[in-house]
Order: C-alpha cells, then sequence, then structure tokens
C-alpha cells in the first residue's frame, strides 16, 4: 500500500505534491475538505488499491490547513506510549520529577494524523485514535502522570480491503468513507502520470504553477465555518437514517455535520438537501454493515431512493446532485453450477451458501469471560495493564515504571547508581486468548452436488463467523484431484478467508489424505509463534480415492489422521455425506483422528459448541 512506513514520521508543509494537483478523486478530496472544515465529524477512511494517491492526498491537506500544519504518520509497530504520550525519562532520570512527554496524538494538533493500513492496527489503538478524534483532547491516566492536551487534528485511515476489514464497531466511528480506486480512463491516468514526473523532475516550479489552486483552498478553509442546519432538514436527515437501517445516532450525526461543513466551506450560511444528497454516501454506505461477511455499502439504486423519500426530490440529483458508486450484493445462498456426483466429473465451480448458525469455537469459558471475545491472558505482547516487582527472570520490562523507581530512591540517595536492580519492573501485559482455526474442505467430485457443497460451505462460513467475532485467525486448505492447496494462511483477516470460499472448485478424486496431512503441518506450525490453540475442522464426506503412489487412499487418510491424535491437535471432522445409503466413512476417519464427530444436518450452535468443547483440552 502506498506510503507504508516502518518509522512514524512528523513532518511540516514544504516539498508536497500539491492537493489540488491530484488527478480526478472528487469524491475523496470532498471527505478530506469536510473533516478538515469540521473535526468533530470524527475522521476519512480511505478504503481502496495500492498506488491510488491515498497518502499523497493526506500528505496535500495538510499542507492546505492554517499555520505551519503538522503531518504525523502512525507506523503499524507503534506502542500505546509513543501514541499518547508517556513518562520522561530523561526528566525522570536526572531527579526532575515525573514529567508528561507527548506522543504523536499532541505531535499531530492543528494537523493531520495519517494512519495507513489501519485495518492492521491494534483494536485498542484504534479506539484511542478515535476517541481522541471526535473529542479533541487526549487524556493520559497512568504510571502515576494525570494529563491531558489538546489533540484537534483531521485523522485519515487508509486501507486495502484485500488485507481485512475494520471490526463494524470501529467502522463506524470513522465519520466518513470513500472507496479509493486509481482511473481506469486512459486519458486521466496518462495526465497523473505526465504530473507526477513534472514534480520529480521540478518540485518547486510544479508547485508554483499551482499555487493559485492551492491559496485559493487554503483560503477557503481557513475562513470555513459550519453553517447552520434547520430543523426540517434535521428531521429529514434522521428518516433517511433510519430508512437505510443506520443504527446508533451516530450517522444522523455526521450526515448533519458534514452537510453544514459542505455548505459552510462553500460560503453558504444554510445547509439544504442537496448537501445532503452529496455527502450521505460517504457517511451512511460503511454504516450498512448486516454481519460480519456482508460487504458494507448501499446500492446507489437504495440510496437515491431513500434519499427521494426522505428529501422529497427527483432520484436525478437535488441542487448539488450525487453519485453513489453501486456496491456488489452479498452472496447469495443459491447455487447454479454443482458438480457431479461422480469422481471423475469435469470442474465446475459452486458458490457459497449462506453462514450456517455455527457457535463458539472457544475454549471453556473462564471467569469473566464474555460471550463474544476470548479471555483476557497474561502475555509478553498486547496492552500494557499494570507493572510488578519480578519473581523470576523478566520477560517484558517495564521501562517507565522502572525508571520512576530509580527515580524516587536517588532523590533520597543522589549518589547511588542510576539504576539498581530493586529498580526492576516487569510489565504485565494483557492479550486475548483464541484459536488457530484451520479449515480443510473437501471440492472432490464426491462433494460436487450443488446441495451438498453449498451445505459444505454453509458450514465453513459459519465457522468463519464464529471467528471472526472472537478475533481467531483462520486458515484454509482445500483438497481435490490429486493433492491439497493452502488457499490462505493464518491470518486474522477472516473476510479474506470468506472470500476464497465464495466461489470453489469442485470435481477429480478425494485426496483425503493429502488434505489432513496439509492442515495439520499449517495447524502445528502456525499456532507455536501466536501461542494460539491449534483446532482442526475437516469437511468431507470421508471418500478417500486418492494418496500416495503404491498406498491405499483409505489407509493413507487413517494414517494421517492417526497422526493428528498422536500430536493431540483437538480436531472436529463434519460429515458431508448424504443419501439413503451412508457408508459412514467420515465417522471412521474421526475415530482415526481422535476427533469429534458432527454431521451437516447436526450443525446447530448447540451441537458445534459441544463438538468443539470436547475437543479441546479443559
Amino acid at each position: 500500500m502506498a506510503g507504508r512506513s516502518s518509522s512514524s514520521a512528523v513532518e511540516g508543509g514544504g516539498g508536497k505534491f500539491p492537493f489540488s494537483a491530484v488527478v480526478g478523486m472528487e469524491e475523496v478530496k470532498l471527505a478530506l475538505v469536510l473533516a478538515a472544515v469540521d473535526r468533530r465529524i470524527g475522521g476519512v477512511l480511505l478504503r481502496g488499491q495500492k498506488g491510488s494517491a491515498k497518502t499523497t492526498l493526506a500528505r496535500g491537506l495538510a499542507v492546505l490547513l492554517p499555520g505551519e500544519a503538522p503531518f504525523a504518520e502512525l507506523p503499524l509497530g507503534a506502542s500505546e506510549d509513543r501514541l499518547v504520550g508517556t513518562l520522561d525519562l530523561g526528566a525522570a532520570l536526572a531527579g526532575e520529577g515525573r514529567r508528561f512527554e507527548p506522543g504523536l496524538l499532541a505531535a499531530a494538533h492543528g494537523g493531520v494524523l495519517y494512519v495507513d493500513e489501519v485495518n492492521l492496527l491494534a483494536d485498542h489503538l484504534v479506539d484511542v485514535l478515535l476517541d481522541v478524534a471526535t473529542s479533541g483532547v487526549n487524556r493520559v491516566e497512568r504510571e502515576g502522570i494525570s494529563h491531558q492536551h489538546p489533540a484537534r487534528f483531521v485523522l485519515i485511515g487508509s486501507m486495502n480491503p484485500e488485507e481485512g476489514e475494520l471490526r463494524p464497531q470501529l467502522l463506524d466511528r470513522f465519520g466518513l468513507a470513500v472507496d479509493v480506486a486509481a482511473s481506469t480512463d486512459p486519458g486521466e491516468r496518462a495526465e497523473a502520470v505526465r504530473r507526477r514526473l513534472a514534480f520529480d523532475a521540478d518540485p518547486t516550479g510544479f508547485a508554483e504553477r499551482w499555487a493559485g489552486e492551492e491559496g485559493a483552498l487554503a483560503a477557503r478553509l481557513a475562513g470555513a465555518r459550519p453553517a447552520e442546519v434547520p430543523d426540517d432538514l434535521l428531521a429529514s436527515i434522521s428518516a433517511l437514517c433510519a430508512d437505510l437501517g443506520a443504527e446508533g445516532l451516530r450517522a444522523d450525526l455526521v450526515v448533519a455535520r458534514a452537510a453544514a461543513a459542505l455548505a459552510g466551506g462553500e460560503g453558504r450560511q444554510r445547509a439544504d438537501a442537496g448537501d445532503v444528497r452529496r455527502v450521505a454516501p460517504m457517511a451512511l454506505a460503511h454504516r450498512r454493515r448486516r454481519s460480519p461477511f456482508e460487504d458494507p455499502g448501499v446500492s446507489g439504486e437504495e440510496m437515491r431512493s431513500a434519499l427521494d423519500q426522505a428529501l422529497d426530490k427527483p432520484a436525478s440529483g437535488g441542487e448539488n446532485g450525487t453519485e453513489t458508486a453501486p456496491v456488489p450484493p452479498p452472496e447469495g445462498s443459491g447455487g447454479e453450477g454443482g458438480g457431479g456426483e461422480g469422481e471423475g466429473g469435469r470442474e465446475q465451480q459452486v458458490e457459497a451458501g449462506a453462514a450456517r448458525p455455527v457457535l463458539h469455537l472457544a475454549a471453556p469459558p473462564t471467569a469473566g469471560d464474555a460471550g463474544g471475545r476470548r479471555s483476557k491472558v497474561a502475555s509478553t505482547q498486547g496492552r500494557l495493564v499494570r507493572d510488578q516487582r519480578p519473581t523470576g527472570p523478566v520477560t517484558s520490562l517495564a521501562v517507565n515504571a522502572t525508571v520512576a523507581a530509580a527515580a524516587i530512591r536517588r532523590a533520597d540517595d543522589p549518589g547511588s547508581p542510576p539504576v539498581v536492580a530493586a529498580d526492576i519492573r516487569e510489565a504485565v501485559r494483557e492479550s486475548t486468548a483464541g484459536n488457530l482455526v484451520v479449515l480443510a474442505v473437501d471440492c472432490s467430485g464426491s462433494m460436487g452436488a450443488t446441495r451438498r457443497m453449498e451445505a459444505a460451505t454453509g458450514a465453513a462460513l459459519g465457522l468463519l463467523v464464529d471467528a471472526y467475532q472472537r478475533r481467531d485467525r483462520v486458515a484454509l486448505v482445500t483438497f481435490r484431484g490429486e493433492g491439497a492447496e493452502v488457499v490462505l494462511r493464518p491470518t486474522g483477516s477472516v473476510e479474506v478467508a470468506r472470500a476464497r470460499l465464495a466461489s470453489v472448485a469442485t470435481g477429480g478424486r478425494t485426496p483425503l489424505a493429502a488434505g489432513v496431512e496439509t492442515a495439520l503441518g499449517i495447524a502445528t506450525a502456525g499456532a507455536r509463534p501466536s501461542g494460539q490453540q491449534p483446532l482442526l475442522v475437516v469437511l468431507t464426506d470421508g471418500r478417500a480415492t486418492a494418496g500416495p503412489p503404491g498406498t491405499d487412499p483409505v489407509e493413507a487418510a487413517l494414517a494421517a489422521g492417526a497422526s493428528v491424535r498422536r500430536q493431540k491437535v483437538p480436531a472436529v471432522v463434519v460429515d458431508a455425506e448424504d443419501g439413503p445409503t451412508r457408508l459412514g466413512l467420515a465417522a471412521t476417519l474421526a475415530r482415526a483422528m481422535g476427533a469429534r464427530h458432527v454431521t451437516l444436518d447436526e450443525l446447530s450452535p448447540g451441537t458445534v459448541e459441544a463438538a468443539v468443547r470436547q475437543a479441546l483440552p479443559r
């Protein structure tokens, strides 16, 4: 993704590609300008492809803001201390007491705070960012420090949806969201390249050629104030949000503030229906998420219809007009192209069925474990919750607490060493326990019947829904023909796993042994560095018809299952066999694996929860 950085940076305004010189991207520019006019809107999320000028626009906006507005960039590896601020270690060691050392939130005050790949940032850091972006104040209460300071900035987050979506709770907290894509028009693309090459050859000269447009836009931003929103327009906004199913009142507030910012930025005293039409798509589309895997968005036709009904305007536009990019509908539950029953049937595509209500891929709950998330456990990584005197080897040093203890001791004895063993404090961090769920899906010809494959992929989607809600990592293995394929290596992006399952190829023989062995390798290797509990879930009818040369396919599959038992990897076999005559081969595989056996007909919240709880060690 453009602008990837390994270290944070706080920059002034010089030497940047002019905001006005970016070709196209009108919706993106409008969203950024609105957030600059009224920062209570809550930030802008740019969702789009790599190399689509997201970082360039973010940097260019900072140049347009009044004064020497800073541009601060938060890297993915930043700690909470670096973001919110922490104890001034130098002052503490020098005996000057506990002083606050500002972080990036303070450095971004008055300018732009940019977070590339915000969807990969730790959830608790995203929470902090969004809270401060909306309130304009950073409050720090930690390690003996009680401090607050203004932090009013334009928050811009960018992400590539292919790398995983933000959780709906965080997605809703961004005021505006815009999909960004490079133009497909050859003329526009050529002009964009032409301008970039001209800037690279002579940055100063290029900036001078755009100085007029940049100056006019900067002056407009400096003098812009949000306009008044009449009561009747507020009522229409609330009707619009209710009609589109937006939860809570944040959507109503954002639409009203964005419409007011648009009118004020154009020098008008009152917002009108045309303003609402222009801002509604970017304020509401990302708030219409119905399930963890349903694409966020509202189709253009639905948005226009809702606007017409709420604002009583013709569909072709209001005062300012609107364009809304259509969003593909969610995956349907139907499927036309199932493969045949025969092992040698030709390859076909089967669309994933609707997710079944499979719940609780979790270890037995501990005291205080709330539904929907994993238990909080002590860890060497994660959020710092407290410090303590070490009782053994120190695995995670609490630097601030150690320095504070040393400073207090040296205040009584100035001639003593800077740090002694008694000063050492160990950090107690908290992370979320979870599972590594490895789904192995049989895509062979025997699974090719449309209804059966839809049921199997529906079950897989149900498992992914649970993994999504509980922040598990997932991996996906499919097997058919002569071998198994790792479709998705362990990742926290279960949305990507869902996308890979959306259309699967079926046909050919059943290399069941290869599927089990590949999934086992992923489960054991992927769980070690993360400390997560591996869980192997195999969806198959158990009819092994292909194996290593010179071996019986069924015996090879049972031998692979025995390896799962020997390595003590918890497992569940979901039996997809149907019809009047059943061979019970999946149940035999489950016994070899030491796995819990359930059938597609049995899939329900209670049965799968019980199966998984019995599969995982207590």
